[in-house]
């Protein structure tokens, strides 16, 4: 085995060694950024499981935090316009 983790199920890399795919990385359709936390990635069937998402204007938004359903209740279109 290499010296290096590159690829291991140690790494944060998305392609392990020798170009086979890491079947625990996440694809990007199964996460979505948080609208009030920008940059917070958020997996959506763990925010759906957790009751961290709403549905506004068609679109559902996943959120990375208990906080942020409240936030984004209190002002949508300030966070929906941010994301946009």
């Amino acid at each position: 085995m290499p010296d290096s983790t590159t690829g291991s199920c140690c790494s944060h890399n998305a392609v392990a060694v020798e170009g086979r795919k890491d079947l625990l990385a996440r694809s990007a359709d199964q996460c979505a950024e948080c609208p009030v936390m920008v940059g917070s990635t958020v997996v959506k069937a763990d925010a759906e499981a957790a009751g961290l998402f709403r549905d506004y204007n068609g679109e559902r938004y996943y959120f990375c935090c208990a906080g942020c359903g409240p936030a984004f209740d209190a002002d949508p279109t300030k966070y929906v316009t941010a994301t946009a």
